[in-house]
């Protein structure tokens, strides 16, 4: 059994941030520290836990092992030098955070509406690639208007933005943490490396690089918007 000297600063931290709900069996545990996790998701509470049906598969547009790239290119594991690569467990302690009332930080969802619309991370926004990738030339370009970009970065990522200077502060900027469909997926790398493009601090960047894929492999809770 882990101790409070052996155990993981991230699976202590879970455990003092966030209470569990009745206790689920042995072996359906995130981890043998942690049963669940609450988290706000449009305004409600919903339990992440892992699922209790032994004979459960990935969702069908998860079980394709084919898929053409471009687009659908394997990610790197570092997305833009200088930003975390983080997995479930780093997710669900943001998740916490928020959850107990820190507005510092944004879960994004980095996918277009049709499909968040299949199951999304509960606790993450949808904001679509589209909307920020400013990336130039390649195949996911598809710049968006000025004010719309300009309207995400300040209004809802905390930024300020000079507009005769041309220039961003993000003093007061929110720690983004992004994802999309997985490690085949492009979305969120691209809207990581438009961000960086524009002064965002590299260390206020996160990226889950598993994204839905692995989310769902795992058996863990998904909400519809």
């Amino acid at each position: 059994m882990l101790t409070k000297k052996t155990a993981h600063p991230l699976l202590a931290a879970l455990a003092c941030l966030v209470p569990t709900l009745a206790p689920l069996a042995a072996d359906n545990k995130i981890t043998p520290m942690l049963d669940s996790v609450d988290v706000i998701h449009n305004g409600q509470t919903v339990t992440i836990q892992r699922g209790h049906d032994r004979n459960a598969t990935l969702p069908e547009m998860f079980q394709k092992t084919e898929r053409g790239c471009p687009p659908f290119c394997v990610q790197p594991m570092v997305a833009v030098p200088g930003v975390d690569t983080i997995g479930e467990l780093e997710v669900l302690s943001y998740l916490s955070r928020i959850a107990q009332g820190d507005s510092t930080i944004l879960i994004i969802d980095s996918r277009t509406p049709d499909w968040v619309m299949r199951g999304t991370i509960p606790g993450s926004v949808n904001v679509p690639w589209t909307k920020i990738s400013r990336e130039a030339g390649g195949t996911f370009e598809m710049p968006s208007e000025a004010d719309s970009f300009e309207h995400i970065v300040a209004d809802e990522f905390g930024a300020t933005h000079d507009k005769e200077r041309g220039t961003w502060d993000f003093s007061q900027a929110k720690t983004l943490v992004l994802f999309c469909n997985g490690i085949w997926c492009g979305q969120s790398t691209a809207n990581l490396k438009s961000l960086v493009k524009i002064g965002y601090p590299v260390h206020k960047l996160k990226w889950y690089r598993g994204g839905m894929q692995d989310w769902v492999s795992v058996g863990l809770t998904t909400v519809q918007p």
